[in-house]
C-alpha cells in the first residue's frame, strides 16, 4: 500500500483489513482462473482429431480359413521402417464378430505396407506391397459414434484392419467398433513360391479342426 501504518503509529481498521483480504482473494482467483484456462486449452488441443495418432493395425481372416502371416512390414517414408510380428490369424471376417483380429499399435502412420502369408486351406503363399489409400489418415480422424454399456460416444476410427481371404484377396477396413466399419480398398495379392513342408504340423492341426467344414463348403476364392 502507498501509506504505511507502521510509520503513522495507527492500527488498520476492520475495513482496511477487509480490503487487504479481498485483494488477496482476487489475486488468487485470477491465478486459479488462468491455470484453469491453460489446462482446458491444453487438454482440448490434445484431444482434437488433428492431433490424434493412437492407431491400431489388426489382421483378420474368415473363420475356418486360417492364415499364417510370415512377414508384415510398414514404412512411414523418411521416418521409420519396421516389422510387426503377427503369426496365426483365424478370425474374424466382417459380420457379428468382425472385422477384427490380433494387432499392434501403428505408429507413426505408414505410407506403405508389405504383407506375406500362408493359406492353410489352399496350401498357398501370397504376397503384396501396397500404398495406403490417399487421404486415409484424415478419413480415420473423422469422429464416429460408437456404443457401449455406458452409453454412446464419439472418437476417430482408429482401427485399421487388413483382411486376408482365400484366393489372395485383401480387404481394408477402418472402424472404432465392430459394426461401423468402412471398407476403404480391395486388393489382389500375388501367389508366390514357398515351402509347404514348413507348415506340415500346422496343416495337420488345422484340418483336425476345420477339415469337415472345408469338405462341405469348399474354398471360395471370390465374393469376400
Amino acid at each position: 500500500m502507498p501509506y504505511s501504518y507502521r510509520h503513522s503509529g495507527q492500527r488498520p481498521t476492520g475495513n482496511v483489513v477487509f480490503i487487504q483480504i479481498s485483494r488477496r482473494h482476487k489475486l488468487r482467483y485470477k491465478i486459479l482462473l488462468a491455470l484453469t484456462l491453460v489446462i482446458a486449452i491444453t487438454t482440448g488441443c490434445a484431444s482434437t482429431p488433428e492431433k490424434y495418432n493412437d492407431w491400431l493395425l489388426t489382421v483378420a481372416a474368415p473363420k475356418h480359413y486360417n492364415m499364417w502371416v510370415e512377414h508384415l512390414e510398414l514404412e512411414a517414408s523418411g521416418i521409420r521402417h519396421w516389422r510387426m510380428p503377427m503369426g496365426g490369424v483365424s478370425c474374424c471376417w466382417q459380420g457379428p464378430r468382425g472385422p477384427s483380429g490380433s494387432g499392434q499399435a501403428m505408429k507413426p502412420f505408414p505410407d506403405y505396407i508389405a504383407i506375406q502369408w500362408f493359406s492353410f486351406a489352399e496350401q498357398k503363399f501370397y504376397q503384396r506391397l501396397f500404398s495406403l489409400p490417399e487421404g486415409l489418415e484424415e478419413k480415420m480422424r473423422v469422429p464416429a459414434s460408437y456404443t457401449t454399456s455406458m452409453g454412446t460416444f464419439s472418437r476417430p476410427r482408429d482401427i485399421f484392419t487388413i483382411g486376408l481371404a482365400p484366393g489372395g484377396q485383401i480387404v481394408l477396413w477402418i472402424q472404432n467398433q465392430i459394426g461401423n466399419e468402412i471398407e476403404v480398398a480391395r486388393l489382389q495379392a500375388n501367389e508366390i513360391e514357398g515351402d509347404v513342408s514348413n507348415y506340415e504340423v500346422g496343416t495337420r492341426n488345422y484340418l483336425k479342426e476345420n477339415g469337415d467344414y472345408i469338405k462341405k463348403h469348399g474354398i471360395p476364392t471370390e465374393g469376400w
